[in-house]
């Protein structure tokens, strides 16, 4: 099984996975405030998950931030997400927090070993060295039930992003928008595109992309916009296509969480989608040996 064939698999595992999921008990408003959580690419997706669920109770920071600004951690209860378990930073902070617990697939990694407590993540994968979903989709659930009580939506969510991504036609330079809950997954959907092509793909917050991205925009160019259709949005994406730029807006639902899990599956699916149409039997960055090699040097 090629590694764009174990993406799908691990894509289609979810909606199993989605029945199965175990919720965690969500941590009270009292101990949030003295709560910080880190985890880096796709962990720091989830990270930022839990603090925009949060309420803004709980912050998510950069590890290697806190590493560099040791005060930050002593006194508080840090949260660190890391499929593998093995990231170097990572590990240095658990060891200087006042109390560390992993979010990990990993139980005997040096991360779970470094840490007071592991919440393990046990979710199933096609076992193919692939670019992240399932195990992003465990950890972001993970995270956000930690911090809000939250109702699973059944699989309805994914056949509807499912239709919307099939119609989707892509340029190689794309910028994705997102709001307080969509913004993370805008960065999920991009390195998604790193991941998978190595497509020079931005993600920014919406009202920040009118501020700076935007002038580095040109004609043909594909935003994607992750926020519900309100006056704003509408405006947004009639004036980017009265200048040639290519809009993406899917119907999002009403509620936040449903939001977020239905860009999740969409970030997925237009990826997946794109490496189809062009070809691609293996992930940009399986091939991308070299860049991978800088990656794994600096990372571990």
């Amino acid at each position: 099984m090629n590694s764009i064939e174990a993406y799908e698999q691990d894509i289609w595992l979810q909606l199993d996975f989605l029945k199965s999921f175990k919720k965690q008990k969500s941590i009270s408003a009292t101990s949030q405030k003295n709560i910080l959580f880190s985890g880096s690419g796709d962990s720091l997706v989830s990270s930022l998950l839990a603090e925009s669920f949060s309420g803004g109770l709980i912050r998510a920071m950069d590890p290697l931030d806190l590493f560099k600004n040791k005060s930050l951690v002593k006194s508080k209860q840090v949260y660190f997400v890391s499929i593998s378990g093995n990231t170097i930073t990572n590990i240095k902070v658990a060891k200087i927090a006042k109390k560390a617990i992993a979010i990990t697939s990993k139980p005997q990694s040096r991360l779970a070993k470094a840490s007071d407590g592991i919440i393990l993540l046990n979710s199933t994968n096609s076992g193919v060295f692939t670019a992240g979903s399932i195990s992003f989709l465990e950890s972001a659930l993970t995270c956000i039930s930690l911090v809000k009580n939250i109702k699973i939506p059944n699989i309805s969510l994914f056949r509807q992003s499912q239709i919307s991504a099939k119609k989707v036609k892509l340029s190689k330079r794309i910028f994705v928008l997102g709001n307080l809950y969509t913004f993370p997954i805008a960065m999920y959907c991009a390195a998604k595109f790193y991941e998978i092509l190595g497509y020079d793909v931005h993600y920014s917050r919406i009202e920040q992309f009118s501020h700076m991205e935007l002038f580095s925009a040109k004609k043909t160019d594909t935003v994607i916009i992750f926020e519900e259709k309100n006056p704003h949005t509408k405006q947004l994406g009639k004036n980017l296509k009265n200048i040639g730029i290519d809009v993406i807006h899917p119907d999002l639902p009403s509620d936040k969480f449903s939001q977020v899990i239905y860009c999740i599956f969409f970030s997925q699916l237009i990826s997946l989608y794109e490496a189809k149409k062009k070809g691609k039997k293996e992930c940009h960055f399986v091939t991308a040996k070299k860049i991978r090699d800088v990656s794994n040097q600096m990372i571990y």
